[in-house]
């Protein structure tokens, strides 16, 4: 027996596609809440120094790895001529650098407070004294490797942004590919300083 098509009764019963989209869009957000969720845990912190640095430097690492995680995803079909791609990625590429320059600038306020002594309660003196590896491994991946998301990001904007569409052009597919893989390293470089940062501050907080 055929279902009418015209019953009020069914037209008004959510779909089962419909069901499954709501779910999954609600299941995204509510992922992306709790992992925005992670850098606010530093306020529940008792050193005002480091409820305030943690905070601010945790929330600009995050923030970091979820644009350049994006823009290196994007960097593929960008690498492929796609044009559709272009403009976005040029105003991911500038958020990528600005959020790079203010989780570098914390950090290094953070990495001050991380030099001190094990009289004033320094990280690194407590790393050396129980698990060295942990300074000499975690920590110098974790200095080092952002470092380098800074310059890319700097200078994958000025090309995207001087170059223009013109970047498309055969004459510029070298230049198209380099910026792309510049891209994408960015995204491998700020994913392992959020991992590092985030196993270092799981065995010793700031």
């Amino acid at each position: 027996m055929e279902e009418p098509q015209n019953d009020p009764v069914l037209s008004n019963y959510p779909k089962r596609l419909d069901i499954a989209k709501v779910c999954v869009y609600g299941l995204s957000f509510l992922s992306a809440a709790l992992f925005l969720f992670i850098p606010l845990i530093n306020l529940l912190h008792p050193n005002p120094w480091k409820r305030t640095i943690g905070t601010i430097h945790s929330l600009a690492a995050v923030l970091l790895s979820i644009v350049a995680v994006y823009a290196g995803h994007l960097a593929f079909p960008l690498l492929r001529g796609s044009i559709k791609v272009l403009h976005q990625m040029r105003t991911l590429a500038f958020w990528t650098s600005l959020f790079t320059l203010v989780a570098i600038a914390s950090g290094n306020l953070a990495y001050m407070r991380y030099l001190a002594g094990a009289e004033y309660g320094g990280s690194r003196a407590w790393f050396e004294e129980h698990t060295p590896l942990a300074h000499y491994i975690f920590m110098e991946y974790h200095i080092f490797s952002v470092l380098f998301t800074l310059p890319l990001g700097v200078v994958c904007t000025w090309i995207l942004f001087s170059y223009g569409d013109a970047i498309l052009e055969k004459q510029n597919s070298q230049i198209l590919a380099g910026t792309s893989i510049a891209l994408m390293a960015m995204m491998f470089f700020s994913m392992g300083g959020l991992i590092t940062g985030l196993a270092l501050s799981k065995v010793h907080g700031l």
